[in-house]
């Protein structure tokens, strides 16, 4: 809800567990006063004139002791008397760079309105606060658009500039989250990594100076995810306090943290500034990309699981949410069985193991179209191979839905071979510098989608596949980041707008395929998980987590994406051993464990099997037909994410079932195995404990799960796992172990 206390001037943000609380001073000044766990109504305001005044600073409006950078400023700019990094910048047709924001007013309303041409979180259930700024020497407008999401513990916040200068102004740099602190004690938590190694936590300390994690590359990126989250050192899984931001965006971002020598802190996200600008002419406006803002009173695991049910209610594609009884398919692809190697009987055959052993889709995946035999040529070429097919793609779909299987496509829209029709009639299409060499990365160049040109192109050319093909699974994919950053249809003041116009131009792409496509379900990938943000999920409700499909590595990968992103939005892969990317050998009921932590699917050669590997399969096929549901809308529980084990909880939403998912990593000599111990469960309630695979069971108090914990296995080898099922008894008071 959102409380507005006139004679205060302050405005108070209320969520079900958080407050969030802004001040308007008596010079205009917006300044946020606090953001934490909810707080009753109070003279807000005292918080503001307790502030303690330092010397060696500027004073502000000619008024003793109003050293305004010693304010947490709300959305503070550059050119007066605050010094710190700003949160925007502007400049103008006269050279000059100063805006002077102060409050104007503000508006409420029920309801989330959509962003033009970006995506958000949407609900009629929340409440929105918009607060007006303005510069009276410029004529510019700020408005401040703040979303109440009371049941999620979750607020957004996006940025509106309206030019009302009498010329025109060039945005350099416009955050779209900023809050500020008054202390300085924050560990930075990251998600970093590199292809194939995406999402690793990483925690560090906070001093005085700036603190960055950014990406230049033209998407969100492999190496570090648009989200940044600050806690107090002693905050754990279950424990202390944690402030998160989470971009809304797919391309080029920065998040920062500024401690200045006054040991205030000041946290933003937004797009990247470096290599950005923005003509405003007079009366036109620019939006910027949402960010999500959530604080967690009890540690990292409570952060999670307010992000994860705000996008599974509010962000992905309705027709793929929670309640609407659209599954993900668990799928076989047929890239790492076959790469460019395949014909229709081979893809047939795979199709007919398939079925047998549980699977429900069969992806097709490169290779399909053009002269595509290896990724020298063809991609922008986007009409089917029939030779290579053995006739036409349509015919081929039919053929394995026959079977009783989901038939779902590889594309990458995005980009363009030299060695092309596309190219050869469209070399201006690609992103490129002329008279300057074009750099080739996995032989492929970058289509220029800020052209609306281009766009149609894209939208046309994957409209017609889907119209004629039965096709009920996408996989969309973006193997290479933007270089030579210029494009051919943007004059030379506005080079500077490219990035944000290939997002921009994307989201239409998106916006229009699935609209026309309702039924279809979208992956994203971007070599793995190098756009794997909210923007894509807005459009896209599952999306490749990484190429890297080792269940070893991938026990990080998932663990670091799950901080932020709910489970049933993580595509994750069985796949053959050794493995194709690291050679590690790991067994194949831990490859399944591993993969049932998101959407299930196979990646490897099922006509090559040995018969107790099929059955292996098969029964990992039945065994998550039955958990699927609570690990893709269950709350999710991190039991062990350090050192050599790591365990999962995933409870569904009544607390009626659950499921456990236990890895010890490497076997060690002369252990004792310990009891691992539950979380989340009702104390007093008894529970129905099942070791999958085994008759082994036993009925306890939800207390004793958690206190006393579960009895793990000595480990005959490395890449251990193991899995039990929780099931609540209602009506049982007796307490018993054993059958």
């Amino acid at each position: 809800m959102i409380r507005v206390l006139e004679q205060e001037r302050t405005f108070h943000l209320v969520t079900a567990r958080t407050s969030m609380i802004f001040h308007v001073m008596p010079s205009g000044h917006l300044i946020s006063l606090y953001w934490g766990s909810r707080v009753e109504e109070e003279a807000f305001s005292l918080i503001a004139k307790d502030i303690k005044k330092a010397s060696y600073l500027c004073g502000t409006d000619g008024i003793k002791d109003f050293r305004l950078e010693q304010y947490p400023v709300l959305y503070p700019s550059w050119g007066n008397p605050d010094l710190r990094k700003p949160a925007f910048q502007f400049s103008y047709e006269d050279g000059s760079q100063m805006t002077d924001l102060r409050f104007f007013g503000y508006r409420q309303y029920q309801g989330k309105k959509k962003l033009e041409g970006l995506p958000s979180v949407l609900t009629e259930e929340a409440q929105c606060l918009e607060l007006i700024l303005r510069d009276s020497i410029s004529g510019v407008e700020v408005t401040l658009t703040y979303g109440v999401f009371e049941a999620y513990d979750a607020i957004t916040q996006s940025v509106k500039v309206t030019n009302g200068n009498q010329g025109a102004m060039q945005i350099e740099r416009l955050m779209s989250g900023c809050f500020s602190f008054l202390d300085d004690q924050y560990d930075a938590i990251t998600l970093n990594g590199a292809w194939a190694r995406e999402c690793h936590e990483n925690r560090q300390r906070i001093r005085q100076g700036s603190f960055c994690v950014e990406s230049l590359r033209g998407a969100s990126g492999h190496g570090q995810n648009p989200f940044l989250a600050l806690a107090e050192p002693g905050a754990e899984e279950d424990k202390g306090n944690v402030w998160a931001m989470n971009l809304i965006y797919s391309g080029s971002f920065e998040a920062g943290v500024e401690v200045d020598m006054h040991q205030n802190t000041r946290f933003m996200m937004g797009i990247q500034s470096f290599g950005f600008s923005w003509r405003l002419e007079k009366g036109e406006s620019f939006v910027s990309p949402e960010v999500v803002m959530i604080h967690s009173g009890q540690g990292l695991g409570a952060m999670s699981r307010s992000f994860h049910r705000l996008y599974r209610e509010c962000l992905l594609p309705e027709a793929f949410r929670e309640g609407t009884g659209r599954k993900r398919p668990i799928l076989i692809n047929n890239w790492e069985a076959t790469y460019f190697d395949f014909d229709k009987k081979k893809l047939l055959e795979l199709a007919d193991e398939a079925v047998k052993l549980g699977m429900e889709c069969f992806v097709l995946d490169d290779g399909w179209f053009g002269k595509r035999n290896s990724d020298e040529s063809s991609l922008g070429d986007w009409t089917e191979n029939r030779e290579k097919l053995g006739g036409s793609l349509r015919e081929l779909a039919e053929e394995i839905r026959s079977r009783g299987l989901l038939f779902g496509l590889w594309f990458e829209p995005e980009m363009v071979s030299p060695d092309s029709g596309l190219y050869r009639s469209h070399p201006e299409w690609a992103i490129q510098v002329q008279g300057r060499p074009m750099q080739l990365a996995r032989n492929q160049l970058v289509l220029d989608i800020s052209c609306k040109e281009v766009q149609d192109y894209i939208i046309e050319s994957v409209d017609r596949i889907l119209r004629e093909v039965p096709v009920s699974y996408v996989k969309w994919d973006m193997n290479r980041n933007i270089t030579e950053w210029n494009s051919c249809f943007l004059q030379g003041d506005r080079q500077k707008e490219l990035g944000h116009r290939y997002i921009l131009g994307l989201y239409r792409i998106l916006e229009e395929l699935t609209r026309r496509h309702k039924d279809v379900l979208f992956e994203g990938c971007a070599g793995g998980g190098g756009r794997f943000d909210p923007g894509m999920l807005y459009y896209m409700p599952q999306i490749w987590t990484s190429d890297d499909t080792d269940a070893v590595e991938r026990l990080d990968i998932q663990l670091g994406t799950s901080y932020v992103y709910p489970s049933v939005t993580m595509g994750c892969h069985v796949s053959a051993c050794p493995n194709h990317m690291i050679g590690r050998i790991t067994p194949l009921s831990t490859r399944g464990l591993v993969a049932m932590q998101g959407n299930l699917g196979y990646e490897l050669d099922l006509t090559s099997l040995r018969e107790e590997e099929k059955q292996e399969i098969h029964r990992q096929t039945d065994f998550y037909k039955q958990i699927r549901e609570i690990v893709w809308n269950g709350e999710l529980y991190r039991l062990k994410k350090e050192g050599n084990e790591r365990a999962f909880l995933y409870i569904s939403e009544d607390g009626s079932k659950g499921m456990v998912s236990f890895v010890q990593i490497l076997a060690k000599a002369n252990t004792v195995p310990k009891r691992l111990k539950l979380k989340g469960l009702k104390a007093e309630a008894l529970y129905r404990v099942e070791r999958v695979g085994e008759a082994d069971r036993m009925v306890v108090h939800g207390s004793f799960l958690m206190n006393i914990g579960l009895d793990l296995k000595r480990s005959q080898g490395d890449f251990h796992g193991e899995q039990w099922l929780l099931y609540r008894e209602e009506n049982s008071n007796a307490f018993h172990t054993g059958e």
